[in-house]
C-alpha cells in the first residue's frame, strides 16, 4: 500500500531547498506527497531553531502533526534536533554524540540536518521494523550514522490545530533556489545557526552546474544560489580554486538560465573586482541583499559582526557605481542588549544615509546558548517594538520611493511572472522585475514562466505592470 506523506517547511531558504529535495526523493521512493493539513500516513516537519519562537513553531507544528493523525510517523528534522540533541532547551551540547534521554511523546524520528539526505533509506527502515501504533524515538546521531539512539525533544506543547499553508516555494518552473553550501563560521553573539549546521562545507562547481542544467529541463528561468553563509563558499576547499564569483561565472554559462539572483551576502565580499566582475553578467540581478544588523559600531563590535559601517557603506557605494540604481536590502536586529538610544540613533541615521530598498526589521530574539542571551542589559520588549516602529516606517517610505523611481520616469523594467494573486476579488498574475518590486499584471495575458519588458504604475499600494 502506497504510504501518503506531508511536510511542512519552517525557517530559510535552505530549509526550503532541503525539504523539496526530501520531497522529491520520497516520491520517487513510491511515497504519495499529500498537503500538510490532510490526513497522511507519515508527516515530517523540516524544523527551525533560530530564535526561542523559532523553536515554539516547530513544536506547534510537530503537535499539530499528532493531532492531524494520531496513527501517523511523525519525524522531527533539521535545525531543532541539531540544537536539542540532548534533550535541553540550551545549544551548549548541539551535535553532542550523548544518546538523548527517554522518549517525547508525539515524536517518532528524529533526523539531524546531515541525515536530511537518507529520509528515504530511515523511513523504509523504520516502516520494514516497527508498527505504526507502537511508535518509539529513531533519531539518527550525525556522530554515528549507523545507528538509531532514542531522541528526546522538549515538550510539545499543545495548540489549536488551525489551517497553516506549508512555507515551500510558490514559484513552481519559474525561480529556483539551488544550496550551494552549509554551515557558517562566523559565530555572531546573537546566533544559534553555527551550532545547528555546523562549520562551512561547500558544494563543487560541478555538482551544483549538474542540478542546474536538470532544472532548466524543467523550465525554470531564475536560479538563485543559496546557503547559511553563501559568502564563505569556496572557502572551506581553497586548493579547487572556486569561489563564489566563479560559480555565479559558471552558472550564468549554463544554457537555460534567464536569471541569477543572490542571496544574503557578507559586506566585506563587495570589492572593486567583485563587483565589475557581476556588473559583466548579463544575467545577474541588480539586486543585492547585504546584512546590516545595526548602523552602529559599538553594537555590531557586541554582535561581533566583522566589519564597521564605513566598510558597510563603501560597499553600498562601490555596488551603486557598477550598477545603474541597484536594489540594495538589508537586515537590522533592534533592541539588542545593551542597545541605547545613542546607539539606535546611529542606526536610524545610518539607514536614511544608506538609503536601502527595503530594510527587514526584527527585534532581537533572546536565544538560549548563544553568548548574547548572557550579556548584560537586556531590554524590555516595549523599547524594541518602538524602536522597530522607527524602522518600519522608514523602510514603507523607502520602498515606495525606490519603486517610484520606475514609476514616475516609465523606466521600462523586466518582470518574470509566477503566481496568482486574488486581491479584492480580482485575480492578478504576479511577478518580480530584476530588483525584485512585486507587480501586479492588469493585461492578464501573461502567464507562469513568462518573461516580459514593459513599464510600471501605481494602484493603491500595488505596482501594476503596463506591459508595452
Amino acid at each position: 500500500m502506497v504510504k501518503t506523506v506531508a511536510f511542512h517547511n519552517l525557517g530559510c531558504k535552505v530549509n526550503t531547498y532541503e525539504t523539496e529535495k526530501m520531497m522529491k526523493e520520497l516520491a520517487e521512493q513510491g511515497f504519495l506527497i499529500v498537503p500538510f493539513d490532510q490526513k497522511a500516513d507519515i508527516y515530517i516537519v523540516n524544523t527551525c531553531s533560530v530564535t526561542n519562537i523559532a523553536d515554539r513553531k516547530s513544536r506547534q507544528m510537530l503537535h499539530r502533526a499528532r493531532a492531524l493523525n494520531p496513527d501517523a510517523v511523525v519525524v522531527a528534522a533539521g535545525c531543532y534536533v541539531n540544537t536539542h540533541a540532548d534533550g535541553d532547551s540550551s545549544a551548549g551540547n548541539a551535535g553532542s554524540s550523548e544518546k538523548p534521554g527517554a522518549e517525547t511523546e508525539g515524536v517518532d524520528i528524529c533526523i539531524t540536518n546531515e541525515q536530511k539526505k537518507d529520509i528515504a533509506d530511515i523511513l523504509n527502515k523504520y516502516l520494514a521494523t516497527h508498527d505504526f501504533t507502537n511508535p518509539f524515538n529513531t533519531g539518527v546521531d550525525s556522530m554515528n550514522p549507523g545507528e538509531y539512539p532514542p531522541c528526546q525533544l522538549p515538550e510539545i506543547q499543545t495548540i489549536q490545530a488551525t489551517d497553516a499553508s506549508d512555507n515551500l516555494s510558490k514559484a513552481l518552473h519559474t525561480r529556483c533556489f539551488i544550496k550551494v553550501q552549509d554551515g557558517c563560521n562566523q559565530f555572531c553573539t546573537y546566533c544559534i545557526i553555527p551550532y545547528a549546521r555546523g562549520r562551512i562545507n561547500s558544494r563543487p562547481v560541478s555538482e551544483i552546474i549538474t542540478e542546474i542544467q536538470d532544472y532548466t529541463q524543467e523550465d525554470y528561468k531564475e536560479f538563485v544560489p543559496t546557503g547559511i553563509h553563501i559568502s564563505s563558499y569556496g572557502k572551506d576547499r581553497p586548493e579547487d580554486g572556486e569561489d563564489l564569483l566563479m560559480l555565479i561565472q559558471r552558472i550564468s554559462e549554463t544554457e537555460g538560465v534567464k536569471r541569477i539572483r543572490l542571496s544574503s551576502l557578507e559586506p566585506r565580499i563587495i570589492t572593486e573586482d567583485f563587483a565589475r566582475s557581476l556588473s559583466n553578467i548579463d544575467q545577474l540581478c541588480p539586486h543585492f541583499h547585504l546584512s546590516l544588523q545595526s548602523g552602529s559600531d559599538t553594537v555590531l563590535g557586541r554582535m561581533n559582526r566583522h566589519y564597521t559601517t564605513d566598510e558597510f557603506m563603501e560597499s553600498v557605494d562601490i555596488l551603486r557605481s557598477y550598477f545603474n540604481a541597484p536594489a540594495i536590502t538589508t537586515d537590522i536586529i533592534t533592541g539588542f542588549p545593551g542597545e541605547t538610544e545613542e546607539e539606535f540613533a546611529e542606526t536610524v541615521d545610518f539607514v536614511r544615509k544608506a538609503d536601502f530598498y527595503e530594510t527587514h526589521v526584527f527585534k532581537y530574539s533572546r536565544r538560549r546558548g548563544t553568548a548574547a542571551d548572557k550579556m548584560q542589559g537586556q531590554l524590555p520588549e516595549a523599547v524594541k517594538h518602538e524602536r522597530s516602529k522607527v524602522l518600519i516606517e522608514m523602510n514603507r517610505r523607502r520602498k515606495e520611493a525606490f519603486e517610484n523611481l520606475y514609476i514616475s520616469e516609465k523606466r521600462r523594467t523586466e518582470v518574470l511572472f509566477e503566481d496568482m494573486e486574488n486581491v479584492g476579488g480580482v485575480s492578478y498574475r504576479t511577478g518580480y522585475t530584476r530588483e525584485y518590486i512585486k507587480v501586479y499584471d492588469i493585461s492578464g495575458t501573461h502567464g507562469a514562466g513568462d518573461i516580459a519588458d514593459g513599464t510600471l504604475a501605481r494602484q493603491g499600494n500595488m505596482v501594476l505592470f503596463e506591459g508595452q
